[in-house]
């Protein structure tokens, strides 16, 4: 049977190749973050401020009502790619030489709705997975009885829990790494190269198995770097924020070959 036409003109999508990267690259993708908060210093405030907002509110509810602290946490999550993606929108204009716009940051995932419901979905089970499994640690060394939110910091803090507070930070230390591994370009691919989710976690999780040290050194900076930004008053996720959200743009740039270019007179 003979292929129609169709199907044998329709281009195809180019698939995502990952690079080889140097321990140096996450100091460089930093200096490039930096550059472009100076470039677009209003832009960056706002979404400063946005991720200001959520560690407070997110602080706030933990001291008012701490049992809603895991459904507000569910919101953030469910909004911070959205916030993360306007950042990566703002650094892709100043790569081709265009104004950031507020009004385009903010819209920008709008043509990649699918990919990015699919890809908050994964993060929504990996988060209930990681939450079920702290649960099962705490109920595997306090078998008398859960702590309570108000004596939790004191209880697991103890010399004599050593044991509990190491297997709690393996298994959180795990699922951060899986979240990260998925994550760590999946949404600037599911911009500028419009793929799906799918595609976008897969070229992820290539990019670490790749560079193992270099992302692993990337992960550890922004795990440091948003600690030091929640230590007064959260202050420094003003500027740590959008650093990190710009500078992962660049991450995704070094990671992965860019498209390429379609031949003379096809479009």
């Amino acid at each position: 049977m003979q292929a129609s036409p169709d199907s044998d003109e329709r281009p195809q999508p180019a698939a995502l190749q990952v690079r080889q990267l140097t321990m140096a690259d996450p100091w460089h993708w930093l200096r490039l973050g930096w550059r472009d908060l100076r470039r677009a210093p209003g832009l960056a405030l706002f979404y400063g401020v946005c991720f200001w907002c959520m560690a407070w509110l997110l602080a706030w509810v933990f001291r008012a009502s701490p049992e809603y602290t895991m459904s507000l946490a569910s919101g953030c999550l469910l909004l911070g790619p959205f916030l993360a993606m306007g950042l990566y929108d703002a650094s892709r204009r100043l790569e081709q030489g265009l104004a950031p716009e507020l009004s385009s940051s903010l819209t920008c995932w709008d043509a990649h709705m699918a990919s990015m419901g699919m890809l908050v979905m994964v993060l929504i089970v990996l988060e209930l997975l990681w939450g079920r499994a702290s649960l099962v640690v705490f109920a595997v060394f306090f078998d008398t009885g859960m702590p309570s939110t108000a004596s939790v910091m004191q209880v697991v803090l103890r010399r004599e829990n050593w044991e509990f507070l190491a297997v709690y930070t393996l298994v959180g230390a795990a699922f951060a790494g899986l979240v990260f591994s998925c994550m760590a370009v999946a949404l600037p691919a599911i911009l500028d190269r419009d793929t799906d989710a799918l595609t976008a976690c897969i070229t992820s999780l290539r990019v670490v198995a790749l560079n193992a040290g270099v992302m692993l050194q990337w992960g550890l900076m922004i795990t440091v770097f948003i600690a030091a930004a929640l230590w007064w008053h959260a202050l420094g996720l003003l500027l740590v924020g959008p650093l990190l959200g710009c500078a992962s743009w660049h991450a995704y740039r070094s990671s992965v070959e860019p498209e390429p270019a379609s031949p003379a007179g096809v479009d």
